[in-house]
């Protein structure tokens, strides 16, 4: 249940819940809404499947065309569900004693008639954008005894009331794009005191079916022929499934209206709105003008037959609903070629209006919806001064990275046209493409598009979804979001997973099934596979490496083991939703992870590099197997082709042909016995001429580090590995390489000096001479210990996430919340509520507060890492301020560097990272404050570097905190 009205306050929301969703405590089923349906009479329950009686299904003859198939599609999912097909009649005489009663308000004889008899109050919302109501009527006439009445306010609103039901007795949104089955029941009952009243508050909610091969088109071409009214027949049903209405079509090698005449007609009898992308002029495709415009695409030199181009579109579409898209760009998304000239467009927009009066008549221009894109350098036009009429919906953009460019100022929010936002989780540009798999979290979604609902860009939210297969977690969770922002808030990600895997595979696993989701979609969100590469995880610092391919396996090896659970005839759905995407991103991250070992394994000389080559070649074949078995035998080759995007060895911003193997060294051992010695943290590896040291030891560090004798050559060697300092302790004094022994290294802190000491570890084997391995460390004395607190440095930094506050001050009403699931590592943390307000005075404002005990002094730089947003409102940035004790904080600005560079490196890496110095003056317990300044500002982690720290992608895991 949501707010009718965008600006209704939460408590007024409360109360219109309240009154407008009256059903009976029952399980949930369809992601958070109460349930109206049940397997057991109950007194009072409406039996639509009983076991004496079943209900009729009702629709007047004279209702949309769209509403009467939709109840078609209901009749056949009750009867996939219940093996019973019920009744489908369209008449009062034929009703019989209990009825599934569904209309369009005004277009029903029965709905209306409910209405005139008092028998359903629909009044909240009877005039409600695509609103529906969903009601229990007892005695609704006269020789009947019951009905379950769906009434919409449109016929929108009539079919998503409809599709309502199907969802609550057991028919998944996904049950045809997914394979999810539907929940088999013998009975189904509409429980008494059933009454729901809904409608959205976003009102154009849609995605954009884009950079569609070779994947969709692929699959559109075997199994349609073309991108014709039967393909976009299952298109519309899932989105008014998802109760969604809006849709920008494939347009790549595609013309929507062109391609299929009977395309525009199908989707307005179904309720879609059709639009045309941000760079398709006035329901015309990109490929309509290669197939029939004269001359170039330039209005400055062609503007007779642009004109009468764009004039044959509005002809074309007057009869449906549409909205259209104002303004031009170059050819196939390219910036217009006469430059930044705001006066020609300026000229366009007018003529484009002035063709708009003249198909619909000049009373009509401002009723019909019309949209700017505000996209890429059309951005710069708006903000250099170039405007549109009021009436026309401004249409701000991410930065095809998920990151929202731009939202409206509170004079933007009076607009009558309103504001909206285009969305990304698919793109086709630099940095790199990326396109292949799913890797948007929930979590990024939510807090960028709480910020368009905050700031009242809620006309239209549309998502580029690619293929839309694998997209459907995040496709789903977008729509939902855009009917019910409020629903879908920041402390309901997990939840959403929960409900989700309940739906589609039942309660059992639904736990498990989430935090398979959420790993996965959080490790492509800190970089998307087609970015990463050998090397993007550090090999020699903080085991990183081999912690996050770690991880990823053991997401495999669940997910392949709950694959065994899952019941064989919801195999197919968990392959698709759960597992592929799960072991492909694992495979991607590994072969990475071995091709890095490998390169530096061969420069160190050791004879396991080929090991690496070959395990990576498995991999490689692996990705290959996994792509095939997704196509031939999943669902029995139904999705052939939508693993066909390309996404293993990029060298630029777009894809490569086809999946290239990463470069392998090959190393050649000789056949001898002949010693190597690797020190974690080090790339060389003895007998290189150096120094050798393992990294100071602390009891508040690391607790052990690693040193690895290896095999040059092919023949076995004995070693010894001695130490000079009884607080030295080592795995193994002693043993055979064959090919490498790992000796872990740790400290007896109970025999170790206080304060600094150092040893040496000495080890020989095969070759002439030894290794003399450093071994230092940092003993604190008693004194320093009673005292400590906090997060405490070792190893030359102090890491916090930043959930994990000491201390956390409100201040004017606002207060740093956590964001459950968001950020790289853990969550992040950010100020809400969400308004214009910045605070001038940092000091005044609410603030977080981390207790840090240093054992240094000294000038320190802190590494505060921020979700890579971008400052969404203009003449202002996205500032924070900082500071240790008593200081006078520091504001820094996240965004000061708006360079390509600065903004290439956030989205690449997910994560905006902004340094400060400070003086620590005073080793001991320290506060640092992060304060409030402007909204919007998201903090992960902060890092402290106070001399020691070593360069990594994640940085090192948090340090150890004394309570």
């Amino acid at each position: 249940m949501n707010c009718l009205h965008r600006n209704t306050t939460g408590a007024l929301c409360l109360a219109l819940a309240t009154l407008l969703l009256l059903v009976t405590a029952l399980p949930v089923f369809a992601l958070g809404d109460p349930s109206y349906i049940e397997t057991r009479f109950k007194k009072g329950s409406l039996p639509i499947v009983g076991d004496k009686s079943n209900a009729t299904l009702y629709v007047d003859t004279q209702d949309f065309s769209g509403v009467q198939k939709t109840v078609a599609l209901l009749q056949e999912d009750i009867f996939k569900v219940t093996e019973t097909r019920l009744s489908l009649v369209h008449s009062l005489n034929n009703l019989g004693k209990t009825a599934v009663i569904i209309g369009t308000i005004g277009q029903s004889e029965l709905i209306d008639a409910l209405i005139e008899r008092g028998k359903i109050d629909v009044s909240a919302i009877e005039n409600a954008w695509d609103g529906y109501h969903i009601e229990l009527v007892n005695k609704p006439f006269p020789g009947m005894t019951q009905a379950l009445v769906i009434a919409g306010s449109n016929k929108r609103g009539t079919m998503y009331g409809t599709f309502d039901l199907s969802e609550k007795i057991g028919v998944s949104p996904w049950h045809w794009w997914a394979d999810v089955p539907v929940k088999r029941k013998q009975r189904v009952y509409a429980v008494r005191n059933t009454r729901v009243q809904d409608a959205p508050v976003v009102k154009y909610r849609g995605i954009f079916l884009n950079d569609e091969a070779p994947a969709l088109t692929g699959w559109v071409k075997e199994n349609y022929g073309d991108y014709n009214s039967q393909f976009y027949e299952k298109v519309f049903e899932l989105l008014l499934r998802l109760k969604a209405n809006f849709l920008w079509p494939a347009m790549w090698n595609n013309a929507f209206n062109d391609d299929d005449p009977k395309n525009m007609v199908l989707a307005d009898e179904m309720g879609i709105v059709m639009s045309t992308s941000h760079h398709e002029p006035m329901m015309r495709a990109d490929k309509e003008w290669n197939r029939y415009g004269e001359g170039d695409w330039e209005y400055s030199t062609n503007a007779q037959n642009l004109y009468k181009f764009w004039e044959d579109g509005a002809k074309r579409n007057k009869p449906y609903e549409s909205v259209f898209t104002l303004g031009m760009r170059g050819q196939e998304d390219t910036p217009m070629s006469e430059g930044e000239n705001i006066g020609l467009l300026e000229r366009i927009v007018r003529d484009q209006r002035k063709i708009i009066g003249n198909v619909f008549g000049e009373d009509k221009v401002s009723e019909v919806p019309q949209v700017w894109a505000l996209y890429k350098e059309v951005q710069g036009f708006y903000e250099r001064g170039m405007r549109v009429p009021d009436d026309v919906i401004l249409l701000w953009c991410d930065d095809n990275w998920g990151n929202i460019r731009r939202l409206p100022t509170p004079e933007e929010r009076k607009r009558s046209g309103g504001a909206g936002v285009y969305y990304h989780f698919d793109y086709v540009g630099g940095p790199r493409s990326y396109r292949w798999i799913n890797s948007t979290p929930l979590a990024k979604i939510q807090e960028q598009m709480h910020l368009a609902y905050t700031w009242d860009a809620n006309q239209i939210w549309v998502v580029n979804v690619g293929d839309l297969k694998p997209m459907e977690i995040p496709t789903e969770f977008f729509l939902r979001m855009a009917w019910n922002p409020e629903r879908w808030d920041k402390d309901s990600i997990e939840e959403f997973g929960r409900l989700w895997a309940t739906r589609e595979f039942g309660a059992a696993h639904a736990e498990e099934i989430e935090d398979l989701i959420s790993g996965y979609t959080r490790h492509n969100g800190r970089r998307k596979p087609e970015l990463q590469e050998p090397g993007t995880y550090s090999q020699l610092h903080y085991r990183e490496a081999e912690r996050i391919t770690a991880e990823m396996k053991d997401l495999t090896a669940r997910a392949e083991a709950l694959y065994e659970k899952i019941p064989e005839r919801r195999k197919d759905a968990f392959f698709q939703l759960v597992l592929h995407p799960v072991k492909a991103s694992t495979i991607v991250t590994e072969l990475y992870d071995v091709v890095a070992k490998n390169r530096l394994y061969a420069n160190q000389g050791r004879a396991t590099a080929n090991h690496y080559a070959e395990r990576a070649r498995e991999l490689f074949a692996a990705d290959a197997a996994l792509e095939k078995q997704y196509h031939t035998e999943l669902s029995n080759g139904k999705w052939n082709h939508f693993m066909s995007q390309s996404h293993i060895g990029y060298t630029h911003w777009n894809n490569p042909p086809t999946n290239i193997m990463p470069m392998l060294y090959d190393y050649q051992p000789a056949d001898v016995a002949d010693m190597g010695i690797a020190v974690e943290g080090t790339a060389q590896a003895w007998p290189v001429a150096g120094q050798y040291r393992l990294d100071e030891f602390s009891p508040y560090g690391q607790v052990s580090r690693r040193i690895e004798i290896f095999n040059k050559g092919t023949q076995p060697f004995n070693f010894l590995a001695k130490v000079n300092q009884p607080w030295i302790i080592i795995s193994n004094t002693s043993g055979q390489v064959k090919d490498v022994e790992s000796l872990n290294v740790s400290i007896d802190w109970d025999k170790a000096p206080t304060g600094k000491s150092s040893g040496t570890i000495h080890i020989t084997g095969a070759s002439w001479g030894g290794a003399n391995i450093q071994v230092a460390t940092f003993k604190p004395d008693d004194k320093q210990t009673r005292r400590m607190r906090g997060f405490v440095e070792a190893d030359g930094y102090v890491a916090i996430e930043a959930e994990n506050y000491t201390d956390i001050k409100a201040a004017h009403g606002f207060e740093w919340q956590r964001l459950e699931q968001h950020g790289r590592t853990l969550s992040s943390m950010s100020v809400f509520p969400i308004t214009d307000y910045s605070f001038g005075n940092p000091e005044k404002a609410p603030y977080l507060e981390y207790d840090v005990h240093f054992f240094n002094t000294g000038e320190f730089t802190v590494e505060a890492l921020f979700a890579p947003g971008l400052p969404v409102m203009p003449e202002r940035g996205l500032r924070y301020a900082i500071g240790f004790g008593k200081d006078t904080p520091q504001v820094v600005d996240i965004v000061a560097d708006m360079s390509d560079a600065a903004w290439a490196e956030a989205v690449t890496s997910g994560v905006r990272t902004s340094r400060s110095t400070h003086r620590i003056n005073k080793a001991g317990l320290q506060k640092l404050r992060i304060y409030m300044v402007d909204p919007g500002v998201t903090l992960q982690k902060l890092v402290i570097n106070t001399g020691g720290l070593k360069p990594s992608y994640l940085g090192p895991q948090q340090s150890l905190k004394i309570e």
